[in-house]
């Protein structure tokens, strides 16, 4: 672990791309400064060692007698006695692993018996799945959104009050525990959507009253294509099986099926036995730097951040309420005179700084706040340091005062320098150009 000092903030751990270096529009290079944490976090470096730990022995898990298959069995369910522990599962909860938070609340959305009450807020993937949905409209102050939400569940019984942590868009974060008082009130159960609460402040369920917690492992400094959901077995082992498949099952005939309970009932086919494993390393990893002080890093970095772009004339900073009683590392920002898109391409180009820019799959929330046309988030992390953030606020500034020194063109909702001369590095030579909608596989004007 690197030691943050008494008046700096280095970064506080080893990650991935690190020490990458990047290719700017004048012909230049620089380090890569990275501040898109809350869409996907770098790989720890723990987490990078525990993967080449398990490659040689990498196998399909449950069902093999070789020994191969039976380490990677042995390493998947360890990596769910670790997951549980992590968050503070209570005595009848399961932990399954899904592809993501997404596919985590789709999975539950399938055995929620009832309506789920969610607020305007939240991330697409806490809004769009659950059957029954009745969206509450969060208020100005928590201590009134809180109130609306005590009042839907009591004009009408609910199954479940579906909330985010963390918002993805400002980071604000809600008092969970009061939310799983007012539902258990109300006879309804709780499920916190924890992608990004979950890298930033540690959540022990049974202590919050919580009964769902889905979050996903490329948001906690793992790689893509490994999530989790945790909560209570009765509804999980009642619904549907998420998919059809081998695992699933206990007997099956051509005329009838005997599925298996959770979590088995619901991880049907091959698992990703490498990105589970990396999942638990990180939680292993993230507990102990949170022991070590991990969260006050993120606060001072996070509040230099603000402070610095409030400093900026035209800079508009992006709040849902004025009490929030804490926000994780997510800063997001719109400039007066430049569309999001516009400031990302220039960070970029002109910088090496990577940010976020769009409605951040939180389109309903992004309409109420006044900035349909999108925002710019600057999201931070265990690798970020104050010279990251003094670097982003300083390109901002000059944006602010003097304008790009390159050219820029929108294309399809997609703005890219013009020209861009910046090359490809092998692996990805040959694919679609840097920053054409086909790059990343989505367009930002919809993202």
């Amino acid at each position: 672990m690197t030691a943050v000092l008494e008046k700096t903030c280095a970064p506080f751990a080893a990650v991935s791309g690190a020490n990458v270096q990047v290719p700017l529009v004048d012909g230049t290079t620089c380090s890569y400064a990275n501040f898109d944490y809350a869409a996907s976090a770098p790989a720890l470096a723990e987490v990078s060692a525990r993967i080449e730990e398990l490659l040689p022995f990498y196998s399909s898990v449950h069902r093999g007698a070789g020994y191969a298959s039976r380490v990677s069995t042995a390493a998947y369910e360890k990596a769910r006695v670790t997951v549980s522990e992590f968050v503070g599962a209570q005595q009848d909860s399961v932990v399954i692993f899904t592809r993501n938070t997404t596919d985590s609340l789709n999975l539950l959305a399938g055995c929620v018996p009832g309506d789920t009450v969610v607020l305007d807020i939240e991330h697409h993937a806490n809004l769009l799945p659950w059957n029954g949905r009745r969206v509450v409209a969060a208020a100005d102050s928590v201590a009134e959104t809180v109130a609306r939400i005590d009042a839907e569940l009591q004009t009408k019984p609910a199954a479940l009050l579906a909330v985010t942590g963390a918002s993805n868009v400002t980071g604000e974060v809600l008092p969970i525990r009061e939310l799983a008082t007012l539902a258990h009130r109300h006879g309804a159960r709780i499920l916190v959507d924890g992608a990004q609460l979950v890298p930033h402040r540690r959540v022990n369920l049974a202590d919050l009253g919580v009964d769902y917690l889905a979050f996903s492992g490329h948001k906690l400094y793992a790689p893509h294509g490994a999530g989790v959901l945790v909560g209570r077995r009765d509804w999980l082992d009642a619904g549907e099986p998420y998919l059809a498949g081998g695992g699933a099952v206990r007997r099956v005939t051509t005329t009838s099926t005997d599925w298996a309970p959770s979590p088995a009932r619901h991880e049907a086919g091959t698992p990703n036995v490498l990105g589970v494993v990396a999942l638990a390393a990180a939680c292993e990893a993230i507990t102990a730097y949170e022991a070590a002080g991990a969260v006050d890093h993120e606060r001072r970095l996070c509040t230099r951040l603000r402070d610095g772009l409030a400093g900026i004339d035209g800079i508009h900073l992006l709040s849902v309420w004025n009490d929030a009683p804490d926000s994780v590392g997510i800063v997001t920002f719109t400039l007066d005179g430049y569309g999001p898109g516009e400031i990302a391409a220039y960070l970029s180009a002109e910088h090496g700084i990577g940010v976020r820019d769009g409605k951040f799959c939180a389109h309903p929330l992004l309409q109420r706040l006044g900035y349909a046309g999108g925002a710019v988030r600057a999201s931070l992390g265990l690798g970020s340091s104050d010279a990251d953030v003094d670097r982003l606020v300083d390109a901002v500034a000059q944006l602010a005062s003097s304008g790009p020194s390159w050219v820029y063109e929108e294309d399809n909702g997609w703005w890219n320098p013009v020209p861009d001369p910046r090359p490809f590095p092998a692996i990805a030579d040959g694919s679609a150009g840097v920053g054409s909608p086909c790059a990343n596989g989505e367009v930002s004007i919809g993202s």
